[in-house]
């Protein structure tokens, strides 16, 4: 948000003081990310607020890879069930191929989606932790504000939650900014923290707080896949975290409190106006 423009009421702040019940149908809607917190928008507002404020009042859409987004819930959509899987496919006819030899056929990004389906059905022991509701909404009371949350796969019998989740490479490092030593993409994406917020969630309507697995699975030529456990630790640092910048998001969501502009993201690269020369020496730092 530039500094000349004023703090906006909008009608997603007013649907903010009404009743919303989060289903399969809304769970994505701004409307529903205005009245309930996920681990989705938390991060967003962690990285950039301004660009995360702009989306949330449907002023900005974030560049990039559409068909990143949609390998991702072709592979969660085959494992959530036949029907979710066809229905998916159905939806979105983009997926495939309109011309030439392989008209019909799907794209390459999508046949690499089934060869990920396909690694993660040969295991057998993916398979047997890979049982119980899939897609389930869970909400709940974190720190005064209401989250939501959708958990992969979870069997309220068992000891752990699992969650999908698609990489480059299971052992490709990562630098976040401010940090000297590189990381894994769990850490670099903050998963961490989206799995602090189910296993609360969890605990909150069923009483138990089960250990987090990731099972993930790359975009390699021959993909790779591991069960990745999250540590309580680090699970506990998140949820501090969210502790300590729960007063701050929400001040800024609900419009008093100005978002601060990270003015590396794209969204801040296209909204800058330009307020002091700088120096060439402060060109790299």
């Amino acid at each position: 948000m530039l500094l000349s423009q004023t703090l906006p009421t909008t009608q997603m702040q007013e649907n903010n003081q009404k009743s919303l019940t989060v289903n399969k149908d809304n769970y994505y809607s701004l409307d529903t990310s205005f009245k309930y917190q996920s681990a989705t928008w938390f991060k967003k507002f962690l990285t950039c607020e301004a660009e995360a404020m702009a989306e949330l009042q449907g002023k900005w859409t974030p560049r990039g890879d559409p068909t990143a987004l949609l390998v991702g819930n072709y592979l969660h959509s085959y494992f959530e069930s036949k029907q979710a899987h066809e229905s998916f496919i159905k939806g979105h006819p983009e997926m495939f191929s309109t011309r030439g030899s392989s008209k019909g056929q799907l794209k390459a990004p999508y046949k690499q989606a089934d060869a990920m389906i396909a690694t993660l059905e040969a295991d057998e022991n993916v398979q047997r932790l890979y049982q119980g509701e899939k897609e389930e909404i869970l909400t709940g009371d974190l720190f005064g504000v209401e989250w939501m949350g959708k958990l992969d796969c979870f069997d309220s019998t068992k000891s752990f939650f699992l969650d999908l989740k698609t990489t480059q490479s299971l052992h490709k490092k990562y630098w976040k900014p401010g940090e000297r030593q590189p990381t894994s993409f769990v850490d670099a994406y903050n998963y961490q923290l989206q799995m602090a917020v189910y296993q609360e969630l969890i605990y909150q309507n069923y009483g138990t707080r089960p250990r987090a697995f990731i099972i993930a699975v790359t975009k390699e030529d021959v993909p790779d896949h591991a069960v990745i456990e999250v540590p309580q630790y680090r699970m506990d640092e998140a949820l501090e975290e969210i502790q300590d910048s729960t007063e701050h998001v929400e001040a800024v969501k609900s419009g008093q409190v100005r978002p601060h502009r990270c003015e590396a993201c794209d969204y801040c690269k296209a909204t800058k106006r330009v307020a002091t020369i700088i120096s060439m020496d402060e060109l790299v730092e």
